[in-house]
């Protein structure tokens, strides 16, 4: 059976693996499911609709599966879904989704650090690093192996491309494009996450050639539907090249440099 400290108050209708560790003080709430290898710190609270895939730590004091902070909200059941092997620090607070059916949902091995939030019907890829009091509005998506630096703030709707960094108390408005660093209020590109992309195993080439790509885009005369005009039509491109113009290209369809909104 779970391994559930005596002053935690678990529902009978949660369902839990037999090896999950549930410490002091803990609430967790009918319709919980807990998968095998979870350990839940001091204090945590989850809430109805919330799945913790297996290997997930929480941290003293998270509360995971609140209902969202939507005025648009009227108690339709939805879900909070979170995978395998993530570490959630101390104070996180994720939020389930608006919208019947709907879910937030967080991928796998990522660390949220502490006091960060995500708010409803946000999707978070894997291999995600959060750092402490980062606060991300509701409907905003990170791709794979998103960086975000502390107290960062995002708007509603912003997509994290992946293997971007967003810097320390940088205010994101509009959508950070994938492989790049950002930084200042509101958030503007200042270069390559090159440290980032080595470390995920990009070539020198597959670098350069973004690297021209960047230029094209944020450093030439030209706009950015002229670069990437120019960019196709130099020839074949590298995967990420192309996955960097389509990205922008979404961007720009989009309402306010952010692809998931629309006016």
């Amino acid at each position: 059976m779970a391994n559930i400290h005596p002053t935690a108050i678990v529902d009978a209708a949660a369902e839990l693996a037999d090896d999950v560790v549930i410490h002091p003080y803990c609430i967790i709430e009918a319709g919980v499911k807990v998968a095998a290898g979870c350990k839940i710190g001091p204090m945590a609270v989850i809430r109805t609709g919330t799945t913790l895939g297996a290997g997930t730590e929480i941290h003293t004091g998270a509360v995971l599966g609140e209902p969202p902070q939507d005025l648009k909200y009227k108690g339709e059941p939805t879900e909070l879904i979170i995978g395998a092997g993530n570490q959630i620090r101390e104070f996180v607070t994720l939020h389930r989704s608006t919208g019947e059916g709907s879910a937030t949902t967080l991928g796998d091995r990522n660390m949220i650090m502490a006091y960060s939030h995500f708010g409803h019907n946000c999707i978070i890829g894997n291999d995600c690093l959060i750092a402490n009091g980062a606060g991300i509005s509701g409907h905003c998506t990170l791709e794979d192996f998103v960086t975000i630096g502390g107290m960062v703030g995002s708007h509603q709707f912003v997509t994290f491309g992946t293997m971007c960094m967003v810097g320390a108390m940088s205010g994101t408005t509009r959508d950070v494009p994938p492989y790049c660093m950002v930084d200042g209020k509101p958030a503007r590109p200042t270069g390559l996450n090159v440290r980032g992309l080595r470390r995920r195993g990009l070539t020198a080439e597959d670098i350069e050639a973004l690297h021209h790509a960047y230029k094209l885009i944020f450093r030439s005369d030209f706009n950015v539907s002229q670069a990437l005009a120019a960019l196709e039509a130099e020839g074949p491109m590298t995967p990420q090249v192309r996955h960097l113009t389509d990205f922008m290209r979404r961007s720009l369809e989009g309402s306010l440099g952010r692809q998931l909104a629309h006016a």
